[in-house]
């Protein structure tokens, strides 16, 4: 099981990892409610690497981008959840919209993002990532699936 820390004791554990040679990949979201294309994203993250560490979107970021009525689970919980998956090592609950910040600071080899981008330059933090000698590679499959749209299909279940 993965572990959840700080950003402070991730960035220590980054440290003594990358000392003894490890390749970390990082992978990001909201991580409202787990679907299977978040698993298949975390699972071809996981191949980038040899540590995935997965950064989560705080609840203000989450409502901010989402809209009302979202999240619909706190991110201490999201956190927890996502940390309980196969591929994933460590995890990180990040303020701010964009993981942009987090990867400066933590600098992981490779930036997971899904295809729904089109390309590595298409990611918003390619640039940053490329700045500290990093890569941004496309995992998981095509974007088939959705919290928002699994959300309203629960919501339109009958009673």
């Amino acid at each position: 099981m993965g572990e959840v820390l700080d950003a402070t004791a991730l960035t220590q554990r980054l440290s003594e990892l990358k000392r003894a040679g490890k390749r970390i990949a990082f992978a990001n979201g909201h991580f409202d409610m787990l679907h299977v294309g978040h698993l298949r994203y975390l699972q071809g993250a996981r191949q980038e690497g040899d540590i995935l560490v997965v950064g989560i979107n705080d609840d203000d970021s989450v409502r901010r981008l989402k809209g009302p009525g979202r999240p619909i689970m706190p991110a201490t919980e999201r956190a927890e959840l996502v940390a309980a998956l196969l591929p994933v090592d460590l995890v990180v609950i990040f303020s701010g919209d964009s993981p942009g910040p987090l990867l400066a600071e933590i600098q992981p080899d490779i930036h997971c993002k899904g295809p729904d981008y089109g390309s590595p330059q298409g990611v918003p933090e390619y640039e940053i990532v490329r700045a500290y000698g990093g890569e941004t590679t496309l995992v998981g499959d095509p974007k088939d699936q959705s919290t928002t749209d699994l959300i309203a299909r629960v919501r339109n279940l009958p009673d």
